[in-house]
C-alpha cells in the first residue's frame, strides 16, 4: 500500500513538471512553424508593471510611453528622436502638472506634486546625459525617470478596483502590490507581485512568503531550461497544506485581460473562446513570475511557482501559448545576473517581503 501511494506521489511531482514542458513545447515550437512575428510587445518587468496598473490618466501615459521609447531609439542611435522623446515628456511634466495631478487622490496630492518636482529636475539630468551619447549614463538617467513616473502613477491608484468573487474569500489575497526579496544561494532576486492583476495568485504567494514556507526550498528545471521551478516541499505533500484545516490549499487560474476589468478564473483564455485576447501581465518579460499547475486542471495549483527565462527568438512576445494558461502574478525587477546563474539543486536560502505586506488580507473563516 505505501509503495502504491509513493507511485502516485511521485505521478503527481512528474504531473505538475511535464504539462508544463508539454505547453512549453508547443509554445515554443508553434510561432516558429507558423511564421509569427515578434510584435512590438513590451520585454522589460518594471515597464508591464506600470502599465498594468489600474489607472485613466492619458498625460502620464504619454510620459511613460515617451521615455519607454528611449531605449528603442538608443539601440538605432536616433539622437533626434531621443531628444524629441525627452521634449515632449518634459513639456508634460513642467506645463500640464494639473493634468497629472487630476488623477491623485486628495490625500496624496502634496507627495504627487513632490514627485512632479523631482521630476522635472531628473528629466534635465536626462537630457544632459543625452548630450553625452554615453548609452549607459543614458539608461541609468531614463531608469531615474520612469522610476519616478511609477511613482507617481501608483499614487493615482483609487483603491482596490473590483470586488474578488466571493468564493476565494477563503484564500489570502494581495489588494495591491508588494515587493519580495529572495536570497538564494547565487545572490539575490527581488519580484514586484501584482495583486492588481492577481489578487488571488500573489496573496498566495506573499502569505508563503511570510510564512516561511519557501525557505530552504530547491530550484527544479523544466525541460530544456525555459522556466525555473520552485515551491515544491519535502515530503509527501506536492503543495501547501494549510496547518489550520489540514487541507491543500488549492488555488484558481487567474488571468485579468487588458482592458477587462476584473480577472477571469477557472479557465484558460484558449477555452474560454478568447484566443487573440492579451492579458495584462503577459509572458513577455525574462523572469516573468507564473503559478505551476497540472495539465486539466485549471485550479490545481498551490505553492510550485516557476521563473520563465524568456528567449525572444525563440518565444516571441504575444505570440506564444502560455499567455493565458498560467496565472501570471509579477515580475522580476532585480537579479538577472543570478537568475541567469540559478540551475537545477540551486536553493531558495530565504524569502521576505521588504514593501507591501499591508496590502496582504488574511482568509476569511467561512
Amino acid at each position: 500500500m505505501f509503495d502504491s501511494f509513493r507511485s502516485l506521489l511521485n505521478r503527481c511531482r512528474r504531473w505538475l513538471k511535464n504539462s508544463l514542458s508539454l505547453v512549453l513545447a508547443i509554445a515554443l515550437s508553434l510561432p516558429l512553424c507558423a511564421g509569427l512575428p515578434a510584435g512590438n510587445a513590451i520585454t522589460d518587468g518594471k515597464a508591464l508593471l506600470r502599465y498594468a496598473l489600474p489607472i485613466d490618466n492619458p498625460p502620464v501615459r504619454e510620459v511613460q510611453g515617451n521615455l519607454e521609447d528611449i531605449a528603442t531609439q538608443l539601440r538605432r542611435k536616433r539622437w533626434t528622436g531621443i531628444s524629441s522623446d525627452i521634449s515632449k515628456a518634459a513639456a508634460i511634466l513642467r506645463d500640464r502638472p494639473n493634468d497629472l495631478l487630476k488623477s491623485v487622490p486628495d490625500a496624496n496630492k502634496s507627495v504627487a506634486q513632490s514627485v512632479i518636482a523631482r521630476l522635472n529636475e531628473q528629466i534635465d539630468a536626462l537630457q544632459t546625459a543625452v548630450e553625452t551619447k554615453d548609452k549607459e549614463q543614458i539608461l541609468t538617467a531614463r531608469d531615474r525617470v520612469l522610476d519616478g513616473v511609477g511613482e507617481l502613477e501608483a499614487l493615482m491608484v483609487k483603491g482596490f478596483p473590483y470586488k474578488v468573487p466571493e468564493k476565494y474569500n477563503n484564500l489570502p489575497q494581495l489588494k495591491g502590490r508588494a515587493t519580495i526579496e529572495i536570497a538564494t544561494n547565487k545572490g539575490n532576486l527581488t519580484v514586484v507581485v501584482d495583486g492588481y492583476s492577481a489578487p488571488v495568485t500573489a496573496g498566495n504567494f506573499v502569505d508563503l512568503v511570510q510564512r516561511g514556507f519557501y525557505n530552504g526550498l530547491e530550484f527544479t528545471r523544466s525541460e530544456e531550461s525555459y522556466v525555473l521551478q520552485v515551491g515544491d516541499p519535502p515530503g509527501a505533500d506536492v503543495g501547501f497544506v494549510d496547518p489550520k484545516t489540514g487541507k491543500y490549499r488549492n488555488i484558481p487560474l487567474e488571468v485579468l485581460v487588458d482592458g477587462d476589468s476584473a480577472p477571469t478564473y477557472g479557465i484558460t483564455l484558449e477555452d474560454a473562446g478568447r484566443y487573440t485576447d492579451l492579458p495584462a501581465l503577459p509572458f513577455s518579460s525574462y523572469g516573468t513570475l507564473a503559478l505551476a499547475r497540472p495539465e486539466g486542471d485549471p485550479d490545481g495549483g498551490s505553492s510550485q511557482f516557476f521563473f520563465f527565462l524568456f528567449e525572444p527568438e525563440l518565444t516571441p512576445a504575444g505570440r506564444n501559448l502560455l499567455d493565458g494558461r498560467y496565472s501570471v502574478f509579477g515580475y522580476l525587477i532585480q537579479g538577472k545576473e543570478v537568475l541567469e546563474e540559478l540551475k537545477q539543486g540551486d536553493k531558495i536560502e530565504s524569502a521576505r517581503i521588504i514593501q507591501g505586506a499591508e496590502n496582504l488580507v488574511a482568509p476569511q473563516s467561512a
